[in-house]
């Protein structure tokens, strides 16, 4: 196996990993108010949160900034609870205005999310004798774990709305109040307190 393709499966797995559900909270809270046919969309959004936690990510890998891991996993939790709260005190639909904060919120909050992931990428890269590559594949690696993420759950939601006929804003206050309740309760284990 090359060194791209191994990266690239470990930003994959790492992305998939159910231990890292805080990454997938985020991504489902962002991913909650569209719908499937909005793929453009949220292919857009996905990518968005990508490049800002690939930024912090490679400057943190680099040791061009440096990072206090507690309040980065304090705040990862915040990032979550705050979209998630913005889907419930104004809940849209995939086609009505306000959707640039989502844009907003992912690339914003993808730099604290990318924060979180500078530990364990700066550990697997220990050994390597330039980074780049590396860090380009997990990166790639990252980007289609989420997007696995968000079309299982859009096809999900999908069924289940169609199937049950939950009116979608239900569907966005329902999901989106469990992410935020979620999120609380990682907020509220957090070692920073």
């Amino acid at each position: 196996m090359n060194q791209f393709q191994l990266y690239f499966n470990l930003g994959i797995q790492h992305i998939l990993d159910i231990k890292g559900f805080d990454h997938i909270l985020f991504v489902l809270a962002l991913a909650v108010v569209y719908m499937i046919k909005d793929w453009g969309r949220i292919l857009v959004l996905v990518t968005a949160f990508t490049i800002g936690h690939s930024l912090t990510l490679a400057l943190a890998t680099f040791k061009v900034i440096s990072v206090n891991t507690d309040l980065v996993e304090f705040l990862i939790p915040v990032t979550i609870g705050i979209t998630a709260l913005a889907n419930i005190i104004k809940p849209k639909s995939s086609s009505g205005k306000g959707m640039q904060l989502n844009y907003l919120f992912a690339l914003c909050f993808g730099l604290i999310h990318g924060l979180g992931f500078s530990n364990y990428l700066r550990a697997l890269l220990g050994q390597e004798q330039s980074i780049f590559t590396p860090l380009l594949a997990f990166n790639v690696g990252l980007e289609v774990g989420q997007v696995v993420i968000v079309v299982l759950f859009l096809l999900a939601s999908t069924l289940i709305t169609g199937i049950f006929r939950i009116n979608r804003k239900e569907w966005v206050l329902v999901i989106s109040s469990i992410i935020l309740g979620m999120s609380i309760m990682i907020l509220l284990d957090s070692v920073y307190w």
